[in-house]
């Protein structure tokens, strides 16, 4: 088999097998183009409480903290809505303390989740669907952030706030565009897995990739220099035998 023909061969069933995967990554790469990242990111459905913590707030002391809960570490001050709070750790697990009264917060029940979740959402729809999540969390959820709650809103692409049932905080945001976005990228890295990128395959692709551009760079040869640079040969053969 010459040259040509077995590059015309292999060339041409590589590049129907690579093909399909240079339209994903053209696909994708498309849609992550298109979209600003820091909208994919959620960023503007969240507003960035600044809340200064007002001490005169405080009626429970840290010492009384410390009484009832000797155990505690990683203690802090801060804001939970519109309460000054203590969040600390303990055999771990995460606490929040009202610090005007000394009142368990955590975990949040379901109002408390609401009320969070409205403190935090720029928009203006409503909640829609609450769950509380403490095992099996969706792709989307960190497990290392639970329990949580995830509260649904009714506003375009679906948004999604996740609220730490221990701490009060707003642990992570999603919406449809991001769900969608996340399935682009796995496709766009080759993680057909779900887990991680697999290096043995990117190393295979590859490698199948630049043994089609090679030949492909000797059909080019062939049908750009070699078959009209034969033809002239021929023809001036030809002219001279007559």
């Amino acid at each position: 088999m010459s040259a040509a023909k077995a590059s015309r061969k292999y060339h041409k069933w590589l590049m129907l097998f690579l093909g399909v995967q240079f339209v994903i990554w053209s696909v994708t790469g498309t849609y992550m183009v298109f979209f600003d990242i820091d909208y994919i990111h959620g960023d503007s459905m969240v507003m960035n409480h600044q809340t200064k913590v007002n001490t005169s707030t405080i009626n429970y002391s840290l010492k009384s903290l410390t009484q009832q809960y000797p155990e505690a570490t990683n203690l802090s001050v801060g804001s939970f809505i519109d309460k000054t709070v203590y969040r600390f750790s303990m055999n771990g697990e995460q606490y929040l303390v009202n610090a005007s009264n000394g009142h368990l917060l955590s975990p949040l029940n379901e109002q408390n989740a609401i009320h969070a979740a409205d403190h935090y959402y720029t928009g203006n729809g409503s909640v829609t669907h609450i769950e509380l999540i403490t095992a099996n969390p969706p792709f989307e959820l960190s497990k290392r952030v639970l329990p949580a709650w995830r509260v649904n809103f009714s506003d375009f692409g679906a948004p999604s706030l996740y609220i730490s049932a221990q701490t009060g905080k707003l642990v992570t945001k999603r919406h449809q565009f991001w769900r969608i976005f996340d399935w682009m990228f796995r496709f766009h890295v080759m993680d057909y897995e779900g887990s991680e990128v697999d290096n043995s395959l990117l190393f295979w692709f590859t490698a199948f990739g630049l043994f089609a551009s090679i030949t492909g760079l000797i059909l080019m040869y062939y049908r750009v220099f070699h078959n009209p640079l034969k033809k002239i040969f021929r023809t001036l053969t030809i002219k001279r035998s007559y």
